[in-house]
């Protein structure tokens, strides 16, 4: 097995929609790649699909390893950018070592891991013992596939997630999380026609993974915006007639905008306030976020406005939302314990201002006090709040055969040794652990960088490692 076979599925994958809660269509294509290499295949009810690979001659009494990936992704684009994720296939180049989708999300995460089972299960080369590769849906959006997984759909108890993204490191336990939602409920009043209309933007900025990329301090649109109709409501009268910020809620917005009107004697104040404030984002982010811009332009707009309490309370609380990493651990250095997402806000029909967060840590009590002050800060401004889609973290196994096993195949293969880590993002292994107590689980990938956000990519000589390093895992376990 190469590189070139994983690489190669993976182009496959790619021209199939799969976005999270919509994969009729790649679950289908895993089932028709099984009975085209005469493999055995079941889907549950939800449609998670497990491919089976029989033990080869000689192998019969090793143990069954279940390599596992998701087969939902992130579908975010650039704004402007006509891609129909139900139907249009990943566009992508290869540069500089790299396998990049520059205007949308490339799908690697995951699904480079699946091709990696694939290859795994169709190379005649390759003589290992029983392979279960689990294909789950919906990962992305709540575990679905993981959380309504039937423990007897498997049989294996070594499992291998391919849902990691550095190469070279061994994820052994991850952050569990919480989805908190604020709703807000308004009342329209007419426009003041005397007053100018003007659209307020953040974008460019670099988003990312809440989980993984929320620690390095890029631009959270949402709150950018916030920031600058705050120091404006702060001097002027304005009406809100627009907003809407970011969409998936683990991933850190990029783009976010409003449109308000204000008195014409106050536009050379508003445009010496916005300046002010860009000024101060693109110092402040110079270096983690350089590409953040902000724009204030003239426009039209007949909607009426949304009523000036609702819309100070929303700017308020915007501005006092928590975002970012809360705490660090005290155990394992540098690792993100607890943190917070301001992720979207939309506004929906029947009057409604919906705002969307997570909250992540692996100490139930720590993610819900999380929770708890989001809650606070928006209930405080008047909105209801509720809280759902809550996931367990996955605790660390020191004293675990196949890390063993794989800190010594890497020392073995590179001359130096893996990094044993636990991220703050989350996985599946989570809700496996509580379904599968005596599961000995570890998660390892190529490296990805700018998953959840347009500009993906997947590091190819990584990719390289990571094959080598998987086949010597599956052929030489014992």
């Amino acid at each position: 097995m190469n590189s070139k076979d994983i690489l190669d599925i993976f182009k496959q994958i790619t021209t199939i929609p799969r976005e999270s809660g919509h994969e009729e269509k790649i679950i289908k294509w895993l089932l028709d790649f099984a009975k085209k290499h005469n493999l055995k295949a079941k889907r549950d009810k939800i449609g998670n699909v497990l491919i089976t690979k029989p033990a080869d001659k000689g192998k019969e009494k090793t143990p069954t390893i279940i390599l596992q990936s998701h087969s939902d992704m992130v579908c975010e684009k650039l704004p402007g950018v006509k891609h129909d994720f139900s139907k249009d296939p990943i566009k992508y180049v290869e540069e500089d070592g790299w396998l990049i989708a520059k205007e949308t999300t490339l799908g690697a995460d995951c699904g480079i891991g699946m091709a990696a089972q694939l290859a795994v299960l169709i190379d005649p080369k390759l003589k290992t013992g029983k392979i279960e590769a689990l294909f789950t849906v919906s990962e992305e959006t709540g575990l679905d596939g993981a959380e309504n997984l039937d423990p007897n759909f498997v049989t294996g108890r070594i499992l291998i997630n391919l849902d990691s993204e550095d190469e070279g490191e061994l994820c052994i336990g991850c952050s569990g999380g919480i989805d908190t939602t604020a709703t807000f409920k308004y009342s329209l009043v007419p426009q003041t026609p005397t007053f100018l209309k003007y659209k307020i933007r953040v974008f460019g900025s670099l988003g990312g993974h809440s989980g993984d990329d929320i620690n390095k301090n890029r631009v959270n649109a949402n709150q950018q915006l916030m920031r600058v109709l705050y120091k404006i409501l702060d001097k002027h009268a304005i009406e809100l007639y627009e907003i809407d910020g970011g969409n998936k809620r683990n991933a850190i917005p990029r783009d976010a905008y409003a449109i308000i009107g204000f008195a014409p004697s106050a536009l050379s104040s508003v445009k010496r306030i916005f300046k002010e404030v860009y000024t101060q984002v693109k110092s402040e982010f110079a270096i983690p976020d350089p590409d953040v811009q902000m724009e204030l332009v003239e426009t039209k707009c007949n909607k009426r406005a949304i009523d000036q309490n609702t819309a100070a309370s929303l700017i308020y609380a915007g501005v006092a939302s928590p975002h970012g990493f809360y705490k660090l651990s005290d155990t394992i250095k540098g690792l993100v314990e607890i943190s917070t997402n301001f992720a979207s806000i939309k506004m929906r029909p029947g009057n409604k201002i919906v705002i969307g967060s997570s909250q992540r840590s692996a100490v139930v009590s720590e993610r819900r006090w999380m929770a708890q002050q989001m809650e606070a800060c928006w209930a405080l401004a008047g909105a209801k709040v509720t809280h759902e889609g809550e996931y367990p973290g996955w605790i660390p196994k020191l004293q675990s055969p196949v890390l063993e096993i794989c800190k010594k195949s890497y020392k073995k293969l590179f001359g130096k040794e893996a990094v044993v880590m636990v991220t703050p993002a989350g996985l599946e292994c989570g809700l496996f652990s509580l379904k599968f107590p005596d599961m000995d689980m570890i998660s390892f990938g190529p490296t990805l960088k700018g998953v959840h956000a347009p500009g993906e990519k997947l590091d190819l000589k990584s990719l390289e490692k990571f094959t080598i390093f998987l086949e010597d895992i599956v052929t030489n376990i014992k």
